[in-house]
C-alpha cells in the first residue's frame, strides 16, 4: 500500500497543559479540518505526534504574519511540539488562544 501525502492542519487554538513544569501543550486544534473541509478540531498532543510520526498530518500555524511548521522536539526525554521559529520554549504555540 503506498504511503498517503500527509495532510496540512492549521494550528489555531491550544490547550496547555499547567501542571507540567516544561510548558508541554496538552492539545492542540484548529479552526476547520485539512483542505478546509470538516469542522473544528481539538487533538491531544500525543495523537498530534503520532500522526506527524506517521506521515499522516503535517501541523503549521502563523507566527509574526509568516506560516510557520510545526516540529517535534525532545526535552528531558519527552516529546513535544513547537514551531521551526521557536528555539527551546514553544512559544509560538503557546500564545495561540486557549481552544475552546
Amino acid at each position: 500500500r503506498e504511503q498517503s501525502m500527509p495532510q496540512d492542519h492549521q494550528v489555531t487554538c491550544i490547550i496547555p497543559d499547567g501542571a507540567d513544569a516544561d510548558r508541554r501543550i496538552d492539545s492542540i486544534g484548529g479552526a476547520k479540518g485539512a483542505e478546509n473541509t470538516g469542522g473544528a478540531w481539538c487533538i491531544k498532543l500525543d495523537v498530534a505526534i503520532k500522526g506527524i510520526e506517521d506521515g499522516k498530518w503535517r501541523f503549521w500555524t502563523v507566527a509574526n504574519g509568516k506560516s510557520v511548521w510545526v516540529i517535534i522536539a525532545t526535552r528531558n526525554g519527552r516529546k513535544y511540539l513547537k514551531t521551526e521559529a521557536d528555539g527551546e520554549e514553544p512559544n509560538n504555540l503557546l500564545s495561540l488562544p486557549r481552544c475552546k
